[in-house]
């Protein structure tokens, strides 16, 4: 879950660090124009509501005979070709940088595949609240490799959002059982979300355009990986499933890519984080009215530690 790029999803879970610098001048012209809030209101409210559903349509280009991998490829490869032919960022500043690019490319790419595979495989609601973990992982990340200072709120964030998870994941037989696939493809996912993250904070020299077409071509190549790791033909899918996977590329993610962009870039960190976390709301709704998914007293109170471990770190780390 761009789920959408690792770099404007600080939505439901990324802590916006391309744009925390920003954060006073947004918060004057914020006030300043009501009409821009409105629209950027309007805009992020779109986003999360189309992260929150989009597992639907997900589902369905998957009974149509197009995996999760295969459908990566299609829609993220097409948003790809559409921003990199409508303008092209150049490479200016990316010399030299050949091995951050590339863990930043793969770490995108599984942070999208990996959310894509945990909503196809398990539950919605799971795979959008463990994937919140990410903020936490990101501090961690951002302590150990950039040298970032712990915080006391940030000490109290970590253990409330690990003590949620394992509220969530506990079962009587999990030591011998262990973990299902899609609550394994959603917490990696959220980690590796955290470490791109991370990555950006260190090329923060290179454009939103750069970036973003980069991240995407992530996605392409682990798709690419787990395809070529399954082997197979071609799926024998109709027309009409192709063009639906290419419209929810270009249609859907590139969209809401762009969406979040104009949201985040034009009202305060937490603002616009509170109401993208709008999308795990949608997600449980949606999920639990169209596929009869449900989550447990424990798992919704481990839920509701993991989102509040989450906000904790954002915040802290815009009043750093």
């Amino acid at each position: 879950m761009d789920v959408n790029t690792a770099f404007f999803r600080a939505d439901t879970i990324p802590s916006l660090s391309i744009i925390s610098n920003l954060n006073e001048m947004i918060q004057k012209e914020v006030r300043d124009n009501p009409r821009q809030r409105r629209l950027a209101t309007v805009f992020l409210l779109y986003s999360a509501t189309f992260w929150g559903l989009v597992w639907y349509p997900l589902r369905l280009l998957d009974e149509a005979g197009l995996s999760g991998p295969w459908q990566m490829l299609v829609a993220y490869g097409g948003a790809f070709l559409v921003l990199a032919l409508a303008r092209w960022p150049g490479l200016n500043g990316m010399r030299g940088q050949g091995g951050l690019l590339i863990l930043m490319a793969l770490a995108a790419g599984w942070t999208n595949v990996g959310f894509v595979l945990a909503m196809l495989d398990g539950s919605v609601a799971r795979a959008l609240i463990l994937f919140y973990l990410s903020p936490l992982w990101t501090v961690l990340l951002g302590h150990f490799l950039l040298g970032e200072k712990l915080h006391r709120a940030t000490l109290l964030a970590l253990p409330l959002g690990l003590f949620g998870a394992g509220l969530m994941l506990w079962s009587p037989d999990i030591l011998e059982t262990g973990l299902s696939w899609g609550d394994m493809a959603a917490m990696t996912a959220g980690m590796a979300f955290a470490l791109a993250n991370v990555i950006t904070r260190a090329l923060h020299h290179l454009g939103t355009r750069q970036k973003t077409l980069v991240s995407w071509a992530g996605v392409v190549v682990v798709s690419l990986l787990l395809l070529a790791l399954q082997g197979g033909d071609i799926p024998r899918v109709s027309v009409l499933a192709w063009g639906a996977n290419l419209l929810l590329g270009v249609g859907g993610f590139l969209l809401t890519t762009l969406a979040v962009i104009y949201g985040v870039s034009h009202m305060p960190v937490q603002r616009s984080s509170v109401i993208l976390l709008l999308e795990i709301l949608v997600g449980a709704l949606s999920a639990w009215l169209l596929a009869g998914e449900n989550m447990n007293l424990r798992e919704w109170m481990g839920g509701l530690l993991i989102v509040l471990a989450g906000l904790i770190a954002i915040f802290q780390e815009e009043n750093q």
